[in-house]
């Protein structure tokens, strides 16, 4: 049995990790004991405080914002400090800082401010990713990104604890503590990663070809990389794929919570329960389905993600209540939800590997995530608004999300040759 487990694909290349790949990838569970206890309850817990679901689209919309701003910056930042100095310093600012806000925010301004400073967030994924795939061999790229996802759901096994402490205290005091662990356990993970971490390759490249230039120089650079990306058909079209998926992961876990507490009924101590089971599902699709994806031939299983995800959504908008069919709807819109945004979130990130260009990934990856956030701004509030009139019509907007991305999925691999 134990050799059986060490040949299969992804146990293998976690056990072959070295250097940087394996330093992100080992402290990656610690995403679970920290943040995955907090985010069943986010959503809900604004509403304890007399927000309306404008009122939380709203702080959506501020969150993407930020996100825009610092996206844009976050490849000279990454250039200039390198990817690991980066990494340390932003995620302490959009990350350990926030999470004291949240722990002691009184209304809605409280939740603006930290939307302001987690938006800080995409610094971090910019010299995350490159710290994480720089020095890694390509060819298993697709793997390293199973592996991480991976690790965040198998880290969200520990959200019963979220159920026991709100069962016990009541919603807004479980959710202050939890938000004051998120700080302690956020801040030693990046400690870890910091200490276990080097700078890369091409992070030593980039610092020495910054050194001495302004932030409007660096920022001049982005010229060559936006020329790159106009000239990259596989660029453009994993931009595409990113803005639709990151809507709609934007849209599910702000209105998720909402329409399962609110409108189907599920009592708030068993909302943990949901997403742990989310995670147990994706894990075993990791082994069995998402295992098996060849990194030469992603057509057919973007068409099975976008499927997968509408599926899910069509059955969670038509549970009826907390009755015996109504929790077998709910669970059965799991399986589909957890499939389709595991091969979504692999294949996004495998896609912006693929096709960005090395030699000025940081650049690439920061106007890539730009236009991201510049598009999907809007889509918190406009979620926002129609969650106000039914609660099941920001899930009507994410079926409408995915079955563009089936329809750029079918034009792109009509007029390329390549099976990527």
């Amino acid at each position: 049995m134990r050799n059986r487990l060490m040949k299969h694909q992804l146990i293998r290349t976690l056990v072959e990790l070295r250097g940087n790949p394996r330093a992100c990838v080992y402290t990656e569970p610690l995403w679970g004991l920290s943040m995955n206890l907090c985010l069943p309850y986010a959503s809900v817990y604004m509403l304890t405080f007399g927000m309306s679901d404008s009122q939380v689209g709203i702080v959506a919309s501020v969150y993407m914002f930020s996100q825009t701003i610092f996206a844009f910056l976050s490849g000279a930042i990454v250039d200039k400090l390198g990817r690991r100095k980066s990494t340390a310093i932003f995620d302490f600012l959009s990350w350990s800082l926030p999470c004291l806000i949240w722990a002691f925010s009184q209304g809605f301004w409280f939740f603006v401010v930290a939307a302001l400073l987690n938006g800080m967030m995409k610094v971090p994924t910019v010299s995350w990713d490159c710290l994480l795939i720089e020095d890694a061999p390509k060819d298993k790229i697709t793997r390293i990104y199973s592996l991480v996802i991976l690790a965040g759901n198998l880290s969200a096994l520990f959200a019963p604890i979220s159920s026991v402490l709100v069962a016990k205290l009541t919603l807004v005091p479980a959710i202050r503590i939890l938000y004051i662990n998120a700080f302690i356990v956020m801040t030693l993970k990046l400690l870890l990663l910091y200490k276990f971490s080097t700078e890369t390759a091409v992070g030593r490249v980039r610092q020495e070809a910054t050194r001495g230039k302004s932030l409007g120089e660096l920022l001049s650079g982005y010229k060559d990389a936006a020329r790159k990306i106009r000239t990259s058909k596989g660029t453009i079209f994993a931009i595409v794929i990113s803005i639709l998926v990151e809507i709609v992961a934007m849209l599910g876990s702000t209105f998720w919570q909402i329409i399962v507490s609110r409108r189907i009924g599920v009592p708030d101590e068993l909302l943990p329960i949901f997403p742990m089971a989310k995670s147990i599902i994706a894990i075993i699709l990791f082994f069995t389905v998402i295992s098996r994806i060849r990194q030469a031939s992603l057509k057919g299983p973007l068409y099975g993600g976008f499927l997968s995800g509408i599926i899910g959504c069509v059955l969670l908008i038509s549970v009826p209540g907390t009755s015996i069919l109504g929790y077998l709807l709910l669970s059965v819109s799991l399986v589909f939800d957890a499939l389709g945004g595991a091969v979504l979130g692999t294949l996004r990130e495998s896609l912006v590997a693929i096709y960005a260009e090395p030699s000025d990934r940081s650049n690439i990856l920061a106007l890539l995530q730009t236009t991201v956030m510049l598009v999907s701004v809007p889509f918190g509030y406009i979620g926002g608004m129609l969650s106000d009139i039914s609660r099941a019509l920001p899930f009507v907007l994410c079926i409408a999300l995915l079955m563009l991305g089936m329809l750029a999925t079918a034009l792109f691999y009509r007029n390329t040759k390549s099976r990527v």
